[in-house]
C-alpha cells in the first residue's frame, strides 16, 4: 500500500504515521504538512506545503496512492463559525479534490459529529457537512469518530496540556474502555479500510476497535 497522511505533526496523525511505518504491507508513506513531522524512515517521504487552501501547486505529487489518511484538523475553541468552516470544510475539500476518487479516504472527525448539519453545536455541524460531502465524493470514504485517544510509544508531537492529562487518561482507561482508543488502533483500522473496504462508512469507537482487530 502507498499512503498519504496529513496532520502528522499532530498527535493523531503522528500515531497513524508510526503505525503505517511499522506495517509490512505499507510500501510508502507520503506526509504532507506545513512543517516537518520529526521522523525519518526509508518508507517516508515528505512534502512541506504552507497553504492547504491552495493545493494545486503540489497536486501532481499526490497521484498514484492507494489511500489518504486525513488527520489534519483545528480546534473550534475561540473560532467563529465562518473561520472554523474555512479551516475545516473548505480546507479538507480543497485537498480532497486533487485526489483520485477511487482511493480510500479516511477522515478524522469526532465523537458527536452532526450528520444532519442542523444541530446547535457549531463544530459538530461543520464536521457533519464535511463528512457528508466526502462521502458523496469518495465511494471508499470512511469517517472516523474517535473519543479520547492515547498516544503510542515513540510519539513526540503532544501538546503540553495533553502531556499533563495523559497520566489521568491512562489511569482511567480501564474504567473508560469503551470510550478510549489507542492510536495504534486508529492506524490499524484505517489500514483495514484500505484492505477490506468495509460496508459501514461512518465509524464510531466500537467500529474502529473492531476494524483494528481485523
Amino acid at each position: 500500500m502507498k499512503i498519504i497522511i496529513t496532520g502528522a505533526s499532530g498527535m493523531v496523525g503522528e500515531g497513524v504515521l508510526l503505525e503505517c511505518l511499522n506495517t509490512p504491507d505499507v510500501e510508502e508513506v507520503l506526509v504532507v504538512g506545513r512543517r516537518g513531522c520529526g521522523h525519518a524512515h526509508p518508507k517516508l517521504r515528505e512534502i512541506l506545503h504552507k497553504d492547504f487552501l491552495n493545493v494545486a501547486p503540489i497536486a501532481d505529487q499526490l497521484r498514484g496512492y492507494d489511500a489518504c489518511f486525513f488527520c489534519l484538523g483545528v480546534s473550534a475553541a475561540g473560532m467563529n463559525a465562518e473561520d472554523y468552516r474555512r479551516m475545516t470544510y473548505d480546507l479538507t475539500l480543497e485537498f480532497a479534490k486533487h485526489l483520485d476518487r477511487g482511493m480510500t479516504f479516511t477522515y478524522v472527525t469526532g465523537l458527536y459529529t452532526d450528520s444532519t448539519e442542523k444541530g446547535r453545536v457549531m463544530w459538530a455541524r461543520v464536521k457533519g457537512a464535511t463528512e457528508n460531502e466526502l462521502l458523496r465524493q469518495f465511494p471508499r470514504g470512511y469517517m472516523f469518530r474517535p473519543g479520547a485517544m492515547v498516544p503510542i510509544e515513540g510519539q513526540t508531537n503532544l501538546k503540553p496540556l495533553y502531556r499533563i492529562l495523559l497520566p489521568v487518561v491512562s489511569l482511567l482507561k480501564p474504567l473508560l474502555k469503551k470510550h478510549v482508543l489507542r492510536l495504534h488502533e486508529v492506524g490499524r483500522a484505517m489500514l483495514a479500510c484500505v484492505r477490506t473496504s468495509p460496508r459501514k462508512h461512518v465509524l464510531e469507537i466500537a467500529d474502529i476497535k473492531e476494524l483494528a482487530r481485523a
